[in-house]
C-alpha cells in the first residue's frame, strides 16, 4: 500500500527482456534503501514492483506481460525518469490517499498551461474510468497523488504547484505523453457494495446519485 507521496525520481538504467516479459533496473536517486529487503514493494511510476536484486543505489524488478499491457512500461525506455516511493509503514505520515500500485489504465496528457506558478494539465482518461472520478477527489497520475479540480466527458484537469513539479517527473509531462492511472478505490469498493445491494435489494433507494447529491461521493 502507498500514498502519493513521491520520495524520490529516479531512472530506468537497463531493460533486460526476459522472453515475453522483461527486468527493469532502476537507479533511485535520494531514495533512501537502508530497509529494503528483497521481495519488498516499490512503486515505479504508480507500478507496484517487486525488488528482486538491489544495491544501495538501484534496484531490480520484473515485470509480466500483463503489467506491460496494462501500463505505460511498454513504452518506457533507458534513461527515463520514474518517480518513486515505498511501500508505506503503519508510522507512515498519510499525506495523500490509499494508493494500491495497481493501474487502472493509461491515459494521455492533452493540455499544458501555465497559470501564475502553478502548471495545469487535462488529462484524457480511458472511458471506463470516468465513472469512478470525481471533482475534488483524488486519482493518482504516475504514482503522484493529486486532487481533480474540473471534469470533462472522459477527461480531467489537475493543477500542479512548484513543489510537486520539484519532487516528482510531472514537469516532464508534455501534451501526448502516456500515464499511468489508478483511481480512488473507495470508489471501486463503494460500486461493488452498491452493486451487491441492487442485487440483493432490487427496491433500495441507495444509488450512486444519491450519495453524490448528499455528499459522500
Amino acid at each position: 500500500m502507498f500514498t502519493g507521496i513521491i520520495e524520490a525520481v529516479g531512472t530506468l538504467k537497463a531493460i533486460t527482456p526476459k522472453g515475453e516479459d522483461i527486468s527493469v533496473t532502476v537507479e533511485v536517486g535520494k531514495l533512501d534503501m537502508g530497509d529494503v529487503k528483497l521481495g519488498d514493494s516499490i512503486a515505479t511510476n504508480g507500478v507496484c514492483l517487486t525488488v528482486t536484486d538491489y544495491s544501495e543505489t538501484s534496484y531490480q524488478a520484473d515485470l509480466s506481460v500483463e503489467t506491460l499491457n496494462k501500463t505505460g512500461f511498454a513504452d518506457y525506455r533507458v534513461g527515463d525518469k520514474v518517480n518513486l516511493e515505498k511501500a508505506m509503514l503503519p508510522t507512515t505520515r498519510f499525506g495523500g490517499h490509499i494508493v494500491s500500485g495497481h493501474v487502472d489504465g493509461v491515459g494521455e496528457i492533452v493540455d499544458r498551461q501555465h497559470v501564475g506558478r502553478a502548471i495545469e494539465f487535462w488529462v484524457q482518461m480511458p472511458s471506463e474510468l470516468s465513472k469512478y472520478v470525481a471533482e475534488k477527489g483524488s486519482i493518482t497520475v504516475d504514482g503522484i497523488s493529486l486532487t481533480v479540480n474540473d471534469l470533462r466527458k472522459d477527461a480531467f484537469k489537475i493543477t500542479i504547484v512548484p513543489h510537486t513539479t520539484e519532487e516528482t517527473t510531472i514537469d516532464h509531462f508534455q501534451v501526448g505523453r502516456k500515464v499511468n492511472l489508478e483511481v480512488d478505490v473507495l470508489a471501486r469498493y463503494m460500486e461493488r457494495l452498491l452493486n451487491a445491494q441492487a442485487q440483493s435489494e432490487p427496491e433500495s433507494r441507495l444509488t450512486m446519485e444519491f450519495l453524490q447529491q448528499n455528499g459522500f461521493a
